[in-house]
């Protein structure tokens, strides 16, 4: 799997999503101790329930140690590091994960029931769960389900499952710090208008316009 490359696509896609719309309401940036100890009304342009409404998410906790450990797995494999960027996991897509099942719990049921179709694959494939599967029986699974239109029917469900994570591993990612550095994005910037381009200028026989004007 090409993931680094597909992945960038999708990424930028999935910034002009509700996904994106939603999450991006909070800054992700900012960890669970230090929201918890701001307080309420001190965050400029934003009402006090607002900030209460993020402590409370982030003191709470929806997957299990054990499920967090798949997603960051997971995460990772999706979007490795290489020798351009960090990983999922360096860009803290996992703890991004956490706060959104929490921020849209439309996600709960499906991916904890991902995670467990997951391991029960694994454990009928392997003897062990995901984890605990060494990374060419991990990466076996995933080739089938990652390809939608190569996946057999009885992976339905896997893919689905997969589906939802890549997209939440890309919004994670292309919206931290080191994913918007990994696109080269940088941001609006004001243009710069430095003339008619010579070619133009010498296309209709003008080139020798620009020159008298800047004398």
């Amino acid at each position: 799997m090409n993931r680094r490359d597909s992945l960038k696509a999708l990424g930028l896609g999935t910034l002009s999503a509700g996904l994106l719309l939603e999450a991006c309401k909070t800054d992700t940036k900012k960890g669970a101790e230090e929201t918890t100890t701001a307080a309420a009304g001190d965050e400029v342009g934003r009402q006090p329930f607002e900030v209460e409404r993020d402590k409370k998410l982030h003191a709470d906790k929806f997957f299990t140690t054990a499920e967090m450990a798949t997603i960051t797995v997971l995460a990772d494999i999706i979007i490795p590091k290489d020798d351009k960027s960090g990983s999922a996991s360096d860009a803290k897509v996992p703890d991004f994960i956490e706060f959104i099942v929490k921020d849209m719990p439309d996600h709960q049921t499906p991916m904890r029931g991902g995670l467990r179709w997951l391991d029960l694959q694994c454990l009928n494939r392997f003897g062990k769960p995901f984890t605990d599967c060494t990374k060419d029986q991990q990466i076996q699974l995933i080739d089938m389900i990652a390809y939608p239109a190569k996946a057999k029917p009885e992976m339905a469900q896997g893919v689905a499952f997969f589906n939802r994570m890549r997209d939440l591993t890309a919004s994670g990612f292309f919206t931290s710090e080191i994913g918007v550095k990994d696109i080269g994005y940088a941001g609006n910037q004001p243009g710069k208008w430095t003339g008619v381009p010579d070619d133009i200028l010498k296309h209709y026989g003008m080139e020798n316009v620009k020159a008298s004007a800047s004398m």
